[in-house]
């Protein structure tokens, strides 16, 4: 049996969702200056569980993350340098 899936979109770095939660994929638009996105479990200075880099290219990208995904028993904390938006994807 599958779980829903939900969606959010941040343009700023803070906490994406405060619960325990599975990040099933990330959708991004970044600027022209590299830069990164990390998400974390269990706040700003929580365990680090993805940092992407993004390139120095005004675009966007996506990140489908296979299987079970990656679990944040607590929360997802994202910081956000050099990105418009990002949207995760997650159960």
């Amino acid at each position: 049996m599958s779980c829903p899936i939900h969606a959010v979109t941040i343009t700023s770095t803070g906490t994406a969702y405060g619960g325990r939660a599975r990040l099933k994929g990330v959708y991004y638009v970044c600027t022209a200056t590299a830069g990164s996105i990390v998400i974390r479990d269990g706040g700003a200075s929580g365990t680090v569980r993805l940092n992407l880099a993004t390139p120095a290219v005004a675009s966007q990208s996506d990140l489908m993350i296979p299987d079970d995904g990656i679990l944040h028993s607590t929360d997802m904390h994202v910081t956000l340098t050099n990105v418009t938006s990002c949207t995760l994807l997650y159960e």
